[in-house]
């Protein structure tokens, strides 16, 4: 005669146990994975789409529902909406390893490419492929963090890539057209080459002066500020490029 799996027990799949510990006990709900974050950043808002089962749980893989009395003693009500949300909103998603290797790993990879797209070689200022970035992060002890997206842990990694692997990398350089009018440019041309790290062309024709350059891209922000202070809505920076990469000549 086969066994017979318990009545209460609860088997599901693809889901994300939120957890929340109030008034010395422990509460859960089952939702449907990625449907968490989207509750909390207000891309969703019915509670049918999040919940696997719209019920409170001392512990889900077990079926162990919460009872009433304690919901209330915990939240001051008993209403089971009122308590999911607030497990929504305060609660910690319950990650398995698995799953939280393979988070980390997406994570890493993503860093990576990043970091990639952004930045070169000095010696050639030619962009490195993901997978040295990705040994330079490890040579470097680069410890990534799953509750930062990628792009805030870009400038950190770079950082730590430069002090602590032998990789020399540095910020891709922009490539940026400045025009303004002449009578502006005699006056800002020191401060502008002084920003510049290269200067590929300058122009002065009629009442226009032009120049395009190759900046650090923590420049292009004060060299914005000074044609916004000195040329009164009259001096334009454009930008040519994002990433440099080596002349094949």
């Amino acid at each position: 005669m086969p066994i017979q799996q318990p009545s209460n027990q609860i088997k599901l799949t693809n889901v994300s146990i939120v957890r929340l510990k109030k008034g010395g006990k422990r509460f859960e709900i089952a939702c449907y994975k990625n449907k968490v974050q989207e509750w909390r950043n207000g891309v969703e808002t019915n509670l049918d789409d999040v919940l696997q089962i719209s019920n409170v749980f001392t512990n889900v893989s077990k079926g162990e529902v919460a009872k009433s009395n304690d919901l209330q003693k915990a939240f001051g009500t008993s209403s089971v909406d009122d308590v999911v949300k607030e497990i929504l909103k305060k609660g910690e998603v319950q990650v398995g390893e698995k799953e939280r290797e393979h988070d980390l790993t997406a994570l890493r990879k993503e860093i990576a490419t990043l970091v990639a797209e952004k930045c070169v070689d000095p010696a050639t200022q030619r962009p490195y492929p993901v997978g040295m970035i990705e040994k330079a992060m490890t040579e470097a002890g680069v410890s990534v963090k799953v509750g930062k997206n990628a792009k805030s842990q870009v400038a950190e990694t770079l950082r730590l890539i430069q002090a602590g692997s032998k990789l020399p990398i540095q910020r891709a350089r922009m490539r940026v057209r400045v025009v303004i009018p002449s009578t502006d440019g005699e006056r800002l041309e020191p401060q502008i080459e002084s920003s510049a790290e290269r200067i590929e062309r300058a122009e002065k024709r009629d009442d226009i002066w032009e120049i395009v350059v190759l900046i650090d891209p923590t420049q292009f922000k004060a060299l914005n500020d000074l044609l916004l202070k000195e040329c009164k809505g009259k001096g334009r920076l454009e930008t040519l490029t994002l990433a440099v990469t080596a002349d094949n000549s």
